[in-house]
């Protein structure tokens, strides 16, 4: 830890998941005598109830399940000896060693894969709950304060929108944004990032989407108030504007005067480029050099190379996105098109934008914030940049810079 005009969102299309699936493990111990559990299966037309209790008492078997309705027969713990000799029942079809299953519930989505947060020891996605000791801003709708895939600081969650309530996530935006970043690694659901990193909700977008800048002011003073707590800050949010290379002293630009003065403090922004197909240039904050500015990949399966086949939207593997904003001013790009995450309501949902990329890269000065504490966010800023690959197919690019991809795999 170290003591370290309307804004519109970019997230399109939604997807419905799937349901969890079940994978057979090693089959339960067997105890000293040597019992273990099994499954007998009898002939149809065999009275379960009756054969159970038959066998219950003739060979001691420990009946535990009896099957009526899908198979005819019963479960029970029993020695090798009776296991021999109820196998010879002639109402026995056969005898089945019990076995384990857990719930494959937890996915690895692509995006996680493809910036290889799945090999980076920091991160250490293993399907184990051991968080990253990280904490992270997420500047947006608001955070889903009891979704149980994510690690909420419910006591650092502030209100900046107007017309809100409170921090809780009304449009799911943001909470897609907060999983992407830090999805607990616990078996369910999704899993992000950096694992388990501590999320602030700063609300600074009501339940459309839309905000402010005094508003976004407002989520920003929160942050920096919070600097010594707060390493990284994530705003998948913009508007129109431009930088004047004077942090907002030469054009009145209230908000690039407060990040600035928010970068001094030793917090790292990372933010999306927009979703116009325009340069970013054009956009704030994407466009302010104090900050880490993302565009979008195209990557449907995680993997580099290519010609995987689009899932929730039209788009080529691979490639840039093709409603990616582009230009100097962006930094890195990093998985945008189809990301799973977490939704409010305690659900998930894969939608896609610069708004999902930039956490990824988010998610990454975690990962590295965490190991240096002393960092700053100029030093977090070049470590990404210096990490990052050119192992993606830039052809539909509308500049000329090939931006660096994001990977973590050494963080």
């Amino acid at each position: 830890m170290r003591k370290t005009t309307t804004a519109a969102l970019s997230a399109i299309t939604l997807v419905a998941l799937g349901s969890p699936a079940l994978s057979a493990n090693a089959a339960p111990d067997s105890g000293p005598d040597g019992a273990a559990a099994y499954i007998v299966v009898l002939k149809d037309g065999a009275a379960s109830g009756k054969v159970a209790a038959e066998h219950s008492r003739s060979h001691n078997a420990e009946v535990s399940h009896v099957y009526r309705s899908a198979l005819k027969g019963y479960s029970a713990r029993m020695s090798p000896t009776a296991v021999e000799r109820i196998s010879r029942d002639s109402r026995v079809l056969y005898v089945q060693r019990d076995g384990a299953v857990q719930a494959s519930a937890q996915s690895t989505p692509t995006g996680i894969n493809r910036a290889n947060a799945d090999v980076s020891p920091t991160a250490g996605i293993n399907g184990l709950d051991e968080r990253v000791d990280v904490d992270v801003a997420v500047i947006d709708t608001g955070v889903d304060l009891d979704h149980p895939d994510l690690n909420v600081n419910t006591a650092g969650a502030v209100n900046c929108a107007r017309g809100g309530k409170s921090a809780d996530d009304g449009n799911g935006h943001g909470t897609h944004v907060a999983g992407t970043i830090g999805a607990i690694d616990d078996g369910n659901g999704v899993v992000g990032m950096a694992p388990g990193a501590r999320i602030w909700p700063v609300r600074v977008l009501d339940n459309r989407g839309s905000g402010t800048f005094s508003g976004i002011v407002c989520g920003i003073d929160f942050v920096t108030a919070h600097a010594d707590e707060i390493e990284v800050a994530n705003m998948s949010l913009g508007g129109s504007g431009t930088d004047d290379g004077n942090c907002g002293n030469s054009n009145n630009d209230a908000m690039h005067r407060a990040i600035c003065n928010s970068v001094a403090a030793g917090v790292t922004y990372v933010v999306a480029a927009g979703n116009e197909t325009d340069d970013s240039a054009n956009h704030v904050p994407a466009a302010y050099d104090e900050v880490i500015t993302v565009s979008a990949l195209a990557d449907f399966n995680g993997l580099p190379g290519g010609g995987a086949p689009a899932t929730c939207r039209s788009d080529v593997d691979d490639t840039f996105a093709n409603f990616s904003n582009y230009g100097s001013d962006v930094d890195l790009i990093a998985p945008g098109v189809c990301i799973e995450s977490t939704w409010k309501g305690g659900g998930y949902s894969s939608i896609s934008g610069t708004s999902m990329a930039s956490p990824h890269v988010a998610g990454g000065a975690a990962l590295y914030a965490a190991n240096n504490p002393s960092a700053g966010p100029s030093q977090v800023k070049s470590a990404l940049q210096n990490a990052g690959t050119t192992d993606w197919n830039n052809s539909d690019d509308h500049d000329s810079t090939k931006e660096r991809l994001l990977d973590v795999s050494t963080f």
